[in-house]
């Protein structure tokens, strides 16, 4: 079967799944130099496809970089995306054999995966529960883009799939529960309150966990005071902002009305001179 939209002409070269809502194959592009592969959505189903194509289209996450190409076909719709050869996370990980260190440097490209995938939440979080997850040798990770669109939940939001990756991460430390790990019991307690909205949130909790297996230094330290209290020195930086803002208009307004400094003359020398007669004699 050949898919043809634009310059593209895409080849069916292995059929992943067949269902009710959609297929999923993987297909090279023969109109191109070097036949690259994609997995390619096909949805049968018009409620579907309308459901999908606003999904991307009001979500500010759209799938730039990721949805390459969508277009119809037929009765379908087809979605185009990257293909990269799978290597399952939770296959490939090897956490027994790997450094906590290198445990936590596969936790966080994980998070970053997640983040920079710019999916709508409800299709990553159909992502994430289908294992879709990807280690490569030099431990980053990658999404792949098989999916059963008959399993999606559009009401799936960005606190739904940070839940779900935070699970997943619980698992890649668990071979270092026994080492006192700080990252393992920091996400074993947040996990099991439900602690996790955003991935930001996940990813500063990782990362600050990671950092104090390592020596400290004043300035490590000093970093690590800033990520945790930037919102409120945000918060403290505006109001001050706020402040000099309107005592510079203060002092503009009594120039302007009452002439030279007078402001600070009206602040400092009220009492000076009363009717006709001077304090300061």
């Amino acid at each position: 079967m050949i898919y043809e939209s634009g310059n593209m002409r895409l080849l069916t070269v292995s059929t992943r799944s067949i269902g009710e809502v959609n297929d999923c194959y993987i297909c090279r592009d023969i109109a191109s130099s070097g036949g690259m592969l994609y997995t390619v959505i096909i949805i049968h189903q018009h409620e579907v496809v309308r459901q999908i194509l606003e999904m991307f289209k009001l979500s500010d996450r759209k799938g730039e970089g990721v949805l390459i190409k969508d277009f119809s076909i037929g009765d379908g719709h087809a979605l185009v995306f990257p293909y990269h050869r799978e290597r399952p996370l939770l296959e490939f990980y090897e956490g027994k054999s790997l450094s906590l260190a290198q445990c936590e440097e596969v936790c966080i490209n994980t998070i970053l995966a997640c983040i920079t995938s710019d999916l709508p939440y409800p299709i990553l979080y159909l992502l994430l529960r289908d294992n879709q997850l990807n280690l490569a040798s030099d431990k980053s990770v990658f999404l792949s883009y098989e999916m059963d669109l008959a399993k999606l939940d559009d009401t799936k939001t960005e606190s739904d799939c940070t839940g779900e990756c935070a699970a997943i991460l619980l698992e890649l430390l668990r071979p270092k529960s026994g080492q006192k790990a700080t990252s393992f019991y920091l996400l074993d307690k947040k996990v099991a309150n439900g602690s996790y909205d955003r991935f930001t949130d996940l990813y500063r909790d990782i990362t600050i966990a990671a950092v104090t297996n390592k020596k400290l230094t004043p300035f490590v330290v000093f970093k690590l005071w800033l990520k945790r209290n930037a919102d409120t020195l945000i918060g403290i930086l505006f109001w001050i902002s706020v402040l000099l803002t309107i005592f510079a208009l203060s002092i503009l307004i009594s120039r302007f009305f009452l002439g030279g400094n007078s402001w600070i003359r009206l602040l400092f020398n009220t009492f000076k001179r009363i009717g006709t007669e001077s304090l300061l004699q």
